[in-house]
């Protein structure tokens, strides 16, 4: 099958090439060529810029796809693109084309799971979520005046080997291997539906080929947590007892700068249902929780990041890790 990756150097592309050359599947990659990254062995590379029309015409005219993955989106919502120019650039010249949406597409509601037919947000298209509709919206809308054959796959919370959100498990698995204060907000109930990067991908390739998941949505993930829960099988994994700092609510206004995981405020509270994709797609978890944190965490180890004190940050998502202001903070806290 021949496969074009758009966004595949870091991260989910990166896991969505690698699934694809271990299936057999003759890979093309395209990105706009300024991340440093090294692509496997027999993976063609095209150079575009998805915020460039003409950039990407130059690049892809003429070429035919048995399926395409769209993995690079939010570089569009960051700078701005024409959407609807790529997806007629694309029509007629594939077989299947699976966007990767996420999570952050629903309208936050207190009544879970989460359902593909629950209401979406409503935010402008330049916010993250706003983005991910709009492109669902079209790529829906082309699906029914050309039958344009996409799929749209909503994830969660995506961890694993590689993750560049640098302020999830990494500096988790340091907090708890250094002793480090924990803050955790809203009492460590925020729960948060967390899912595999390779059972992602393996559930995208699983839609090709598949007449009926054409025009659908499928939510893509595990297990949902609390914050708490999330420490505790972490704390297990590492070996560690938690240093758990409650953040009264009262403060979290006044917090300077993050001085916890994103996925720990309410703002991510949300339980996403995999029911359709299990019974469309026929795909189920391969990690459950633990297990995928396990081998996240021998990743982890075998970076040489153990006794890590310099945070790490990429430039896509600006996330990171600090240390010393955490401190302050807990510092703050127990010694009001």
């Amino acid at each position: 099958m021949k496969t074009l990756v758009l966004g595949g150097s870091v991260f989910v592309g990166k896991h969505m090439v690698n699934t694809l050359l271990e299936a057999g599947h003759d890979v093309t990659v395209l990105n706009r060529g300024k991340t440093p990254a090294e692509l496997p062995e027999g993976v063609k590379h095209l150079i575009a810029d998805r915020t460039d029309a003409d950039s990407m015409r130059a690049a892809l005219k003429g070429k035919t796809w048995d399926a395409v993955f769209d993995i690079s989106g939010f570089v569009m919502a960051a700078e701005g693109a024409d959407a609807k120019s790529l997806i007629e650039l694309l029509d007629g010249q594939v077989g299947d084309y699976v966007y990767t949406s996420s999570i952050t597409a629903y309208e936050p509601r207190g009544v879970f799971p989460w359902y593909e037919s629950d209401p979406v947000t409503t935010e402008d298209p330049t916010s993250y979520g706003g983005f991910k509709v709009a492109m669902e919206r079209e790529l829906m809308e082309q699906h029914q005046k050309t039958g344009f054959p996409a799929s749209v796959v909503r994830p969660a919370a995506i961890y694993g080997p590689d993750n560049n959100i640098f302020d999830m498990e990494t500096p988790m698995f340091l907090r708890l291997e250094q002793d480090k204060s924990i803050l955790v907000p809203h009492s460590g109930l925020a729960t948060v539906s967390y899912g595999h990067v390779d059972d992602l991908c393996e559930a995208m390739l699983a839609i090709v080929g598949k007449p009926q998941a054409r025009g659908e949505i499928f939510n893509i993930t595990a297990e949902a947590v609390t914050v708490n829960e999330y420490i505790r099988v972490l704390a297990e994994i590492v070996g560690a007892t938690p240093n758990i700092v409650e953040v009264p609510s009262a403060i979290i206004p006044d917090l300077e700068q993050p001085a916890f995981g994103h996925l720990f405020s309410e703002v991510h509270h949300g339980v996403m249902s995999i029911e359709k994709a299990s019974k469309i797609l026929g795909v189920t978890p391969r990690y459950d929780f633990k297990a995928g944190h396990e081998q996240t965490y021998a990743w982890f180890k075998q970076q040489g990041w153990q006794g890590r004190t310099e945070p790490l940050c990429d430039a896509m998502w600006q996330a990171s890790w600090d240390f010393d202001y955490e401190a302050a903070v807990a510092k703050r806290i127990l010694g009001a």
